[in-house]
């Protein structure tokens, strides 16, 4: 049966805290020639446009000795309408797996229904599984196990935050998520976590003796219309130098990229000594190797 990357829990707990694990081996080891992926290729279709998510996949097929193929809908039938399974059976039939960036979670699992070959999840409206494994990864590396440890989300309830509830299950951790009204994040991952989460429209609740602290831009890709309208609810979701106070002294910041300083952090924390989103956007393509090496070898 063909193993797909569209949830965190389309692995089970054991097998993402492996993956960690060997996502931590490989970036050790990033110098030695290991080539398992040799001869394989992995198909990206880009709805979305990218730096992280396209680089990282991409040098790490290079790495594992595959090839990564950039398909954008200018330069596919997408673009002009061909339907998504007919893409799917296509790419399946020539490729040994397909990553998907887009904006319909539903689309991701259509293609995934229509492939042979393993579907990763690169980023849809409601997830970003790939973001949350590197994230548990940098922590892992910095602070060691996430498990029992409290991690405080700051501001939009949009598809990261989605895949933070997915993980404190997964992971056993605490998340508090602090959201203005009307910008909550998925009632079906609240409803996942269960006990491992906890909701406020506080800032100040949700960070205080947090190990970590995360946020996102106010207003991602396909809103910036509301960029206005978001500005005014987000006021005092900043995630700046007294916020970051209330947390533990050692805790760490997060933020997946790109940033607007000024907006939903500031210059002082994300490049501030607590920061690590430097360290966390390189781990998405050690993490993405670990997934690609359990994914796609022969």
């Amino acid at each position: 049966m063909t193993r797909h990357f569209r949830l965190l829990s389309d692995l089970a707990a054991s097998e993402l805290h492996a993956l960690i694990d060997r996502a931590i081996v490989l970036k050790a080891t990033r110098h030695e020639h290991a080539r398992p992926l040799a001869g394989r290729c992995l198909a990206m279709v880009f709805q979305k446009s990218s730096t992280r998510t396209r680089v990282s996949f991409e040098v790490a097929m290079l790495q594992l000795g595959g090839h990564a193929l950039f398909l954008s809908p200018r330069d596919t039938q997408l673009g002009r309408g061909e339907p998504l399974a007919d893409t799917a059976r296509v790419l399946s039939s020539m490729c040994d797996g397909i990553m998907v960036r887009n904006d319909s979670q539903a689309e991701l699992e259509e293609i995934a229904q229509h492939s042979r070959v393993p579907v990763i999840n690169g980023l849809t409206d409601r997830t970003h599984p790939c973001q949350l494994l590197a994230d548990i990864q940098t922590f892992v590396e910095l602070r060691g196990p996430i498990a029992g440890r409290r991690v405080a989300w700051i501001g939009d309830g949009n598809n990261v935050c989605n895949s933070f509830l997915e993980a404190a299950r997964l992971f056993d951790f605490q998340l508090a998520v602090a959201c203005p009204k009307g910008f909550e994040p998925d009632p079906d991952w609240l409803a996942f976590a269960g006990s491992h989460a906890e909701i406020d429209e506080d800032p100040a609740v949700a960070a205080r003796d947090a190990d970590l602290i995360v946020t996102d831009v106010w207003a991602s890709m396909g809103q910036e219309d509301e960029q206005a309208d978001r500005l005014s609810a987000f006021d005092g979701y900043q995630v700046n130098g007294a916020l970051m106070k209330l947390a533990k002294a050692d805790a760490l910041f997060m933020h997946c990229l790109p940033a607007h300083r000024g907006e939903e952090v500031t210059a002082e924390v994300i490049d501030g000594p607590q920061s690590v989103v430097w360290a966390e956007a390189e781990n998405r393509m050690h993490a993405q190797k670990a997934l690609l090496e359990l994914l796609l070898s022969p």
